[in-house]
């Protein structure tokens, strides 16, 4: 079946990412559904699950995470998006579901690392095909609004959460994860078109035979790769780390704020709303400067935080620092997919993504030294803003773009595609 990119109605630049959004959603439920859920999991009947044994389960996700990001980001740009798009889609949904009737704890954890491994792979994935098919003149405006669906997914679970937990259990919330696989899947399948950088790389004999790992190395490229992997850690430890330590920061302070899902709602919807107005701006100065501002904003809202504010203040610096947490990393993504040529966008993508999951990894752990055992409030805040002051440092010796190179080229002649490109599947 052959897809037109052409009129009427641009299909691929409309369908790409209106489908790219909802797998993201997807990919963001499944991401936020165990920390939602934890408070029914740790202690349930008859699997007693111990905090640390939840810890465990929940550090392991992100490093299948993690494998799936490094993979999938360079398998994409081999075998193709489409493909890597239906499997890791296909991957999480299932996992998740196996997760919802999981006779035993054991099973109930490798179907999390499972999960994370196709939750890894389809973000990757997902950014480079959208930025693929979006309107070079609104390709920031239209990467904010696909990149809003992991935020949107967190809201989706903590609502679910909020409805389903205490009546019901874990069990239909993770089951409701699985909605994909009969809505988001079938549809993908039949309208989702193949990349065009993936159809002329495939027919370009030289570049394939280039590993494409190794391309985010070559032209000069280098040093601002090994930079931005560098930013990539520091926001995502910033991000994991404040999301799972800021409840119990808040506690430390003696606010009576509700349960911990309204934080996680509130600093969700600060990462929507500021998505959409920075991925405007950077339109007009380029995702660079947007991501140095993210940066900036948590750093400053997480000081701020220890400075004991009326309540109406702390939840307006928790909206701050969900845009300067998950936020920056959306218009972080938003370089990279605008930094790398699209031959081998996903795999910048992906290993950016990958690598950066260490700071994920390491955020709750790096917070435990501050926040647990009743630390100060001050010493906690500060703590957390310190790596999105050394992240927004690092991304300001950066360049924006590649030096004038045949990436730089490649990125001119993506922009010049004729929209009546022929996708065949």
């Amino acid at each position: 079946m052959n897809f037109s990119t052409s009129s009427p109605g641009g299909r691929g630049r409309v369908l790409v990412p209106v489908l790219c959004w909802a797998a993201l959603l997807s990919d963001g439920y499944d991401l936020f559904v165990y920390g939602a859920t934890l408070p029914a999991l740790i202690g349930h009947a008859p699997w007693f699950i111990t905090a640390g044994a939840a810890g465990t389960v929940g550090s392991a996700a992100l490093v299948g995470v993690l494998i799936g990001s490094l993979t999938a980001g360079t398998l994409t740009d081999i075998l193709g998006r489409r493909r890597l798009f239906l499997a890791c889609l296909t991957l999480f949904s299932t996992a998740t579901l196996v997760t919802a009737i999981a006779p035993t704890f054991e099973i109930f954890a490798a179907t999390r690392l499972v999960a994370g491994l196709g939750i890894g792979g389809l973000m990757p994935t997902a950014i480079a095909m959208a930025a693929e098919f979006a309107s070079p003149a609104y390709r920031s405006r239209i990467l904010g609004m696909v990149l809003t669906g992991p935020a949107f997914g967190g809201v989706l679970a903590s609502t679910a959460s909020l409805l389903l937990l205490e009546e019901f259990g874990f069990r239909p919330v993770y089951a409701f994860g699985a909605v994909p696989l009969i809505t988001l899947l079938p549809l993908a399948f039949a309208f989702l078109p193949e990349s065009r950088a993936f159809a002329v790389e495939r027919s370009s004999e030289g570049r394939a035979s280039k590993s494409p790992v190794a391309k985010l190395f070559g032209d000069g490229m280098g040093r601002a790769t090994v930079g931005i992997w560098f930013v990539a850690i520091c926001s995502m430890l910033t991000m994991f780390g404040v999301t799972t330590w800021l409840p119990q920061i808040m506690r430390n302070a003696g606010y009576p704020i509700g349960s911990a899902v309204t934080f996680l709602l509130v600093y969700s919807a600060g990462a929507i709303v500021g998505t959409l107005l920075a991925s405007v701006l950077a339109e007009r100065f380029g995702p660079k400067p947007l991501v140095l501002t993210g940066f900036s904003t948590a750093a400053v809202s997480l000081a701020l935080l220890g400075t004991h504010p009326p309540t109406a203040v702390l939840m307006l610096l928790v909206a701050l620092a969900g845009f300067g947490g998950l936020g920056t990393q959306n218009m972080l993504n938003d370089h990279i997919a605008t930094f790398y040529p699209a031959r081998f966008r996903a795999t910048g993508l992906g290993w950016a993504l990958g690598i950066g999951r260490a700071g994920a990894i390491a955020g709750p752990t790096y917070g435990a030294f501050f926040v647990a055992g009743g630390g100060a409030v001050i010493v906690s805040s500060l703590a957390f803003a310190v790596p999105a002051l050394i992240g927004g440092v690092v991304m300001a010796t950066l360049p924006r773009r590649p030096r004038a190179t045949s990436a730089d080229a490649d990125n001119r002649v993506e922009a010049a595609t004729p929209r009546s490109t022929e996708i065949s599947r």
